[in-house]
């Protein structure tokens, strides 16, 4: 019963923040790029350094392992199709929205349920000024676009790590064949299933973060526990939304 009033509540806040975005979205136009610019900063770019080691660690681990096996087994025609499925379809998205969750979205929770339970949200609404349109909005776009951003820098850095690893064990494998695999297993369909796939990661997160950060915590005492749910429920949402996008990837393929 709890996790269905969560997720009636969750939704409706879905609802209102789209709402707000559909008929204020033109209000404040400079405000709210300024606002969406600091949170792409924020979670994209500060993230660079950290997201460099771990498609690093991505290419060492996965990538090469694959490479290695697959040539010891006479099986490199699979490659690139092992290489889409595993890096650019499941582990890049999935794994920079678990980042994200853990090091971007737990203190945004602390900072929305502070200002919820110190009464600065209702100064916002005295003043006649939306809380959804000045403190969710701006964090749903930013955080689409650093999902979007971070996902293709980690991809990048894990193809390249990936081949350094293959080259440092000899494996008979040029640069021009291994690029030339992956773009063979690519197609449209994995290109616009990654875009929306991150972007809806994203949104997903900042509705989560946003709901429990604001709607919760009446006391300074509640921000700690509307954190533990905001992190539950964001892993538990973006599961589901990659098991949905899974189901749109093998109706439309």
């Amino acid at each position: 019963m709890r996790t269905l009033q969560a997720a009636r509540g969750l939704l409706a806040f879905v609802l209102i923040t789209a709402g707000v975005f559909w008929t204020k979205g033109t209000r404040a136009p400079a405000w709210i790029r300024r606002q969406v610019r600091q949170h792409v900063v924020r979670a994209g770019i500060l993230l660079l350094p950290l997201f460099g080691f771990l498609s690093v660690a991505l290419g060492f681990l996965v990538i090469g392992q694959t490479v290695a096996w697959l040539s010891r087994l006479g099986a490199m025609d699979y490659l690139g199709p092992v290489m889409v499925l595993v890096i650019v379809r499941e582990l890049g998205p999935l794994l920079t929205a678990l980042v994200l969750l853990a090091r971007v979205c737990t203190p945004m929770v602390v900072e929305l349920g502070t200002a919820r339970a110190l009464g600065e949200v209702e100064g916002l609404e005295s003043l006649g000024i939306d809380p959804v349109h000045f403190l969710v909005v701006p964090r749903v776009v930013g955080l689409s676009l650093a999902v979007l951003g971070l996902t293709v820098y980690l991809i990048l850095g894990a193809v390249a790590a990936g081949y350094l690893w293959a080259f440092v064990q000899d494996v008979p494998l040029t640069p021009g064949d291994y690029l030339r695999q992956l773009a063979e297993a690519l197609s449209w369909l994995d290109f616009a299933v990654l875009i929306l796939k991150t972007l809806g990661f994203g949104a997903v997160l900042a509705a989560v973060t946003c709901y429990h950060g604001l709607a919760r915590p009446l006391r300074l005492e509640g921000v700690a526990p509307a954190t533990v749910r905001a992190v539950g429920q964001g892993l538990v949402a973006c599961i589901l939304l990659d098991a949905f996008f899974l189901l749109v990837y093998l109706v439309g393929s």
